[in-house]
């Protein structure tokens, strides 16, 4: 057993950080004893304090860093180390997707139980600046206060992020690396008008007083368009008015501008209905050969250029002739089914969201596709029955691509009962992936191949994609 005896809660320790665990935390030992520290590469020494101790950890923060890591490089954004949106920055990329895999692997060997699973490929990132195609910034009364800010500054208005572990802070943002530029524009952009007029007042999570609450971001990064969606806690057009006519007047980019209106007090970027003020609707995106239309509160894929090569790993491990019948299990605006369907004889989709099963169908009949087919399905109870309704042919293939949470126990434990020659399993969290590999693996399938996608380079987020055969 390790000894935990010297690590108490506020002792300084001196600890070299072996890795990184699941989540971007440094990961260290003290007499064998495991501590995660805050903030931490791995190569670094570093002197620290222990400020929560559990059974089996601790958790600990750096005073200092008394030996630097071979890997560190110098973060470019201004944010880094405050803002908790990126973790990594100060980590050379290629140690990124080293510590990444690594994670992953142990994942898979401890908590799915493969011991010797191992990544086929790992994926990098084309661009690891600038590449996300959504962002969403919160407006806030309470401004985080940086210890180096000058004294005139406003602390009653933030447009930004939230402070890691703080709902009711925000960081005021100034750039952001990981948008495209243009948004930097935006979001400076808005700031200015909202310090300008003092009927703009930001929402207050906690008294639920206040008007404007989200800026979000979607960028057509192939088409270069450009949406605006500003969240408000009620309708009010004429308050609204000069924060749209800055933005349309400043930043002629802009393509679409929409108000989703948010009056519950539960802190959401979707709107109980949405008001066109400027463009379409949607904007317009290419990948591979699609041309995806993304409303205000479509889910698409983050990264379009990552996205992109994660559907071209679907592509690979469906090997597909073109006889093969395909269901896609939460198939979200129908992106992997579409992509998929000119080298398949059927797709059915399915998805529990109405709104996104209306893009899904826009986004067939503006691609000409008629071999696909979208359902709406609780997937958590709708195979609960073991049996498909009789209209539909059984899968060759299945592809899962389920929520943080994973599968809900009676679709993992249904699925070897479709009969599928093939199960591909996208998920952006290994540890639920695994838990439900070890179901699949005790119902006739084993593991033919493990990709893992770089989606989101100085975050700890991960995207994988299995292979299952029987």
């Amino acid at each position: 057993m390790p000894d935990s005896n010297f690590v108490k809660k506020g002792a300084e320790l001196t600890l070299k950080i072996e890795s990184l665990a699941f989540g971007g935390r440094g990961l260290a030992r003290y007499n064998d004893f495991v501590i995660f520290v805050n903030k931490a590469i791995p190569g670094q020494t570093v002197n620290t304090v222990v400020y929560r101790k559990k059974q089996g950890y601790a958790e600990a923060r750096v005073l200092k860093v008394l030996e630097e890591s071979s890997s560190a490089v110098q973060a470019p954004c201004m944010h880094f180390g405050v803002c908790g949106g990126c973790k990594t920055q100060n980590l050379a990329y290629d140690e990124q997707l080293n510590q990444k895999a690594h994670q992953v692997e142990e994942i898979f060997r401890r908590m799915g139980k493969y011991p010797e699973f191992k990544l086929d490929d790992v994926v990098p990132a084309e661009d690891v600046y600038h590449y996300r195609n959504k962002m969403e910034f919160t407006f806030s009364p309470n401004r985080w206060m940086l210890t180096d800010e000058k004294e005139d500054i406003s602390n009653s208005v933030a447009l930004g992020l939230h402070i890691p572990g703080r709902f009711d802070k925000i960081l005021n943002i100034t750039e952001c690396f990981i948008q495209p530029e243009i948004g930097n524009r935006v979001l400076n952009t808005a700031q200015k008008i909202c310090e300008a007029h003092s009927e703009l007042v930001p929402y207050n999570p906690k008294a639920h007083t206040g008007f404007l609450r989200h800026l979000m971001l979607r960028f057509g990064i192939r088409t270069q368009q450009l949406m605006v969606n500003i969240v408000t806690a009620y309708e009010d057009m004429d308050k609204l008015s000069p924060l749209v006519d800055g933005l349309l007047d400043d930043i002629p980019e802009i393509t679409s501008l929409v108000n989703n209106v948010n009056t519950r007090k539960a802190d959401s970027a979707f709107g109980e209905y949405e008001i066109l003020f400027y463009g379409q609707p949607t904007i317009k995106e290419k990948i591979g050969n699609l041309n995806i239309d993304i409303s205000a509160n479509s889910f698409f894929q983050t990264n379009t250029i990552q996205g992109e090569k994660l559907y071209e790993q679907i592509v690979k491990a469906a090997g597909l002739s073109g006889d093969e019948v395909i269901y896609d299990l939460y198939c979200g605006i129908g992106s992997i089914s579409l992509y998929l369907a000119p080298h398949a004889k059927a797709v059915y989709g399915f998805e529990i969201i109405r709104s996104a099963l209306e893009d899904a169908e826009k986004n067939a009949e503006k691609n000409s596709i008629s071999n696909v087919w979208f359902f709406k399905a609780n997937l958590n109870t709708y195979f609960k029955k073991g049996q498909l309704p009789k209209r539909l042919p059984k899968p060759n293939i299945v592809i899962v691509d389920p929520p943080r949470a994973g599968l809900h126990p009676h679709l993992a434990h249904y699925l070897p009962k479709l009969k599928a020659d093939r199960i591909i399993y996208v998920s952006c969290n290994p540890a639920t992936q695994a838990r439900d590999s070890r179901i699949l693996t005790e119902n006739g399938y084993s593991i033919h191949r493990s990709v893992m996608v770089d989606m989101f380079p100085h975050t700890p987020h991960i995207e994988m994609v299995l292979l299952f055969e029987k």
